[in-house]
C-alpha cells in the first residue's frame, strides 16, 4: 500500500525578504519624488507670502524662550566642565578660546538643531498628519490650492532660513553665559573675552555653522513635512508621524554633522 509523503511547505523567507527590500527601494523612491517635488515648486507661482511669514513666526521667535535658556545653561556648564582641565596646566586664560571653537564650530548649530527637530519637527509631523488623516489635503485640492506648495514648501522654507538665524542666537546667548561664568571666576573684562573669542575663530568656522544649520533646517522640515504628509490609520498615525519626525531628524542630523565634519576638517588642512 502506497502512503502519500507529507508535502513540506517552502519557508517563505526569501519570498518576506524580497518584500522588505522593495519596500526600502520604494520608500526612497517616494523620498526622492518628495524632495525634488520641493525644489520644483519653490521657484514656481502663486508665492504663500502669508503662510510664509506665519511659519518663520512659529519656527523663529516662538522657538526663542527654550533657545536661550539652552544656550545660556550651554555655555555656563561647559566653562565649568572646561575649567578645572586648563587649570591644570595653568591656563585658564585659554578659556574664551576654548569655549568660541566648541560653540561655534559644534555646540550651536547641533543644539539648535536637536532643539528644533524636538519643538519644530514634531509640531509640523503632528499638524500635517492631522490634516492628512481628517482629509483637509484632499480638500485642498479639491479647491483648487496646491496643498504641496502651501503646507510643504512654506515649512521648509521657514526651517531653511530661520535656523541658521537661531543658530547663531544661540551661540550669541552661549557665549555671554560663558562669559558672565568667566569674569566671576576669573574677573576677565568683556572686552578681552570678545578678543579672545574672535581671534580663536575663523571665517572658515562661521561659513561651516551657517552651512550646517541651513543642512540641519531643511532636514528637520522636509522629515516632517514628508513624515506627515504620508501619516494614515487615523489619529494613531498622527501620533507616529510626530515620533517618527523627531527621530529621523535627529538621526540624519548626526550623520549630517558627522559628514560635513570630514569635509570641513579636510578643507581646514588644505
Amino acid at each position: 500500500m502506497d502512503t502519500e509523503e507529507p508535502v513540506v511547505k517552502q519557508p517563505k523567507r526569501r519570498y518576506l525578504i524580497s518584500r522588505k527590500v522593495d519596500r526600502v527601494f520604494q520608500n526612497l523612491y517616494d523620498v526622492y519624488k518628495f524632495v525634488i517635488r520641493f525644489f520644483k515648486e519653490v521657484f514656481l507661482p502663486p508665492y504663500e507670502f502669508k503662510e510664509i511669514i506665519k511659519q518663520f513666526y512659529e519656527v523663529g521667535l516662538r522657538s526663542l524662550p527654550l533657545i536661550s535658556l539652552t544656550g545660556f545653561i550651554i555655555g555656563i556648564v561647559f566653562t565649568n566642565q572646561s575649567r578645572p582641565s586648563l587649570t591644570e596646566f595653568g591656563a585658564t586664560s585659554w578659556l574664551p578660546a576654548l569655549i568660541s571653537i566648541a560653540i561655534v564650530r559644534a555646540l550651536g548649530p547641533l543644539v539648535t538643531a536637536i532643539i528644533a527637530a524636538g519643538r519644530v519637527g514634531s509640531s509640523i509631523g503632528a499638524e500635517i498628519g492631522s490634516m492628512k488623516v481628517t482629509e483637509q489635503i484632499d480638500a485642498m485640492e479639491v479647491s483648487a490650492t496646491n496643498p504641496y506648495k502651501f503646507l510643504v514648501v512654506s515649512r521648509v522654507l521657514a526651517t531653511t532660513l530661520m535656523i541658521p538665524i537661531l543658530m547663531m542666537y544661540t551661540v550669541f546667548v552661549a557665549l555671554m553665559g560663558a562669559y558672565i561664568n568667566i569674569h566671576q571666576n576669573e574677573q576677565t573684562s568683556f572686552t578681552t573675552f570678545m578678543v579672545d573669542v574672535f581671534d580663536a575663530i575663523t571665517f572658515l568656522d562661521i561659513f561651516a555653522s551657517l552651512f550646517k544649520s541651513i543642512l540641519f533646517g531643511f532636514t528637520i522640515g522636509m522629515v516632517g513635512c514628508y513624515k506627515g504628509y504620508n501619516s494614515s490609520k487615523g489619529t494613531e498615525g498622527v501620533g507616529k508621524a510626530a515620533n517618527s519626525s523627531v527621530v529621523t531628524a535627529m538621526v540624519l542630523i548626526f550623520i549630517e554633522e558627522l559628514l560635513t565634519m570630514q569635509v570641513i576638517n579636510a578643507l581646514r588642512a588644505l
